[in-house]
């Protein structure tokens, strides 16, 4: 099954607005990498100034190839971390960053035809 990568980003209010307009123009960044599988950029609503970037991959090693490739790219300049897609000669919009791995060992989806 799938792996799971959530980038917990500590976010000053202050740069709430500038990290998720950096989010908004990666424009397909990490989308047709081979073995991505869903995104979800995650604003937090109370109790805590983490962001949380959720990704899904097809296994580790998929991760690693667009770790190694397209995200590298996409980050020069900005530092690793940086919570800064296309980030490149700006500073960082997350003033700490931690990622947390997962496995996928169930998951559920809604049934067809079933009702809200």
């Amino acid at each position: 099954m799938s792996i799971v990568k959530i980038n917990v980003l500590t976010v000053p209010s202050e740069q709430r607005e500038e990290l998720e307009r950096r989010f908004a123009s990666r424009a397909g960044a990490v989308e047709s990498s081979d073995g991505f599988e869903w995104f979800e950029l995650l604003r937090p609503v109370e109790g805590t100034d983490r962001y949380l970037v959720y990704t899904r991959w097809r296994d580790e090693a998929a991760f690693r190839a667009w770790m190694s490739g397209p995200m590298k790219s996409a980050h020069q300049g900005g530092g690793s971390g940086s919570g800064s897609p296309g980030g490149a000669g700006r500073g960082p919009a997350a003033s700490d960053s931690t990622v947390w791995t997962f496995e996928v060992v169930q998951q559920a989806a809604p049934k067809p035809g079933a009702e809200d």
